[in-house]
């Protein structure tokens, strides 16, 4: 597939059909790019300036040498855009290996990017460095998909958010320090805080590690919020409590939420806007409702087929029935 272009001039018309994944009509405002991506139209009016902005975002891995000296390149995200506006959570949805969480770590700048532009509040911050590499860091925080892998086992839980406080010159000494983290933990909702200010990863179950993780990201006040398949490793029965949590921390907060998942049917319970990845580029994009209620993209219509369905399973069984 080619390398994808979100933009649009106004009045463009619909690019011919693509023969290599689904077609799309024109009608309701949905329009197919030129590169096949499908497009229902994002409303950004009255949300401002975006908290985090990426254009045309590409990222290259190094491959096995193919000759003397040279060796292969493999194109893992081609040419992503994206905006995160402050109240809103964006969810970023597709399989394993299509590059959306490259895109995450991209975004939280734990890897460069080969070519693209991040503006941060509408300023350019793709290659900063010293204070306002800092100034991004405290701004963009990012948890991980595994709480236990990414919380270090031999320190408690007192140390890790109070590193990340002190760390963002949120606090300073170990009083100020361990207030702070029991506000941080209150926001969580561990309760009472005390419990488990110094547990150690490993006493904690997988939901409460989850939510030290949201703790400590919120330990420097950030304006967005990466959560990259945050419940995809806990039990079914804990993974709302996360998300209910991912979306009160949206409004109390006022967090931009960048929500990373396989998951369509949580994307559309808990995001405002939705992109499907497909090996590296975006296919289809538009409000949750429009992606997941009137998907477009072939790609998009499998992978909600291939989700769980108990209404979809008794229909087929009735139909069945009846034949």
């Amino acid at each position: 597939m080619s390398e994808p272009n979100t933009h649009r001039a106004p009045g463009e018309p619909r690019a011919p059909e693509q023969d290599i994944t689904g077609q799309v009509a024109g009608e309701n405002g949905v329009v197919e790019t030129e590169t096949g991506m499908i497009d229902h139209g994002l409303s950004t009016d009255g949300l401002g300036t975006p908290a985090l902005e990426a254009r045309g975002l590409v990222k290259d891995f190094r491959g096995p040498r193919t000759g003397f000296l040279r060796h292969s390149t493999f194109r893992a995200v081609k040419g992503v855009d994206l905006s995160l506006h402050r109240g809103r959570v964006t969810a970023l949805v597709g399989q394993s290996g299509s590059g959306k969480s490259t895109v995450g770590r991209m975004l939280a700048q734990l890897i460069p990017s080969t070519e693209g532009t991040l503006l941060l509040d509408g300023t350019d911050v793709t290659n900063a460095k010293g204070n306002a590499f800092r100034r991004y860091t405290n701004s963009v925080q990012m948890t991980l998909q595994d709480p236990f892998a990414s919380l270090n086992p031999v320190h408690r839980v007192s140390y890790i958010l109070g590193r990340a406080l002190t760390i963002h010159g949120k606090a300073k000494g170990t009083e100020a320090c361990e207030a702070a983290s029991i506000e941080l933990l209150k926001k969580v909702n561990l309760n009472p805080p005390e419990r488990y200010l110094h547990r150690f990863p490993h006493e904690l179950s997988g939901g409460e590690r989850q939510r030290i993780s949201f703790a400590r990201a919120l330990a420097a006040e950030p304006e967005v919020l990466l959560a990259d398949e945050p419940v995809s490793m806990l039990d079914v029965t804990i993974r709302k409590e996360i998300l209910d949590l991912m979306d009160h921390l949206r409004s109390s907060e006022n967090l931009a939420v960048l929500y990373i998942t396989h998951d369509l049917g949580s994307a559309r319970t808990y995001s405002d806007d939705t992109l499907v990845m497909y090996h590296g580029e975006v296919v289809e994009r538009g409000s949750s409702a429009q992606v997941i209620d009137d998907p477009r993209h072939e790609y998009t219509q499998r992978l909600l087929a291939a989700a769980p369905n108990p209404r979809r399973r008794r229909e087929e069984q009735t139909r069945r029935g009846d034949a």
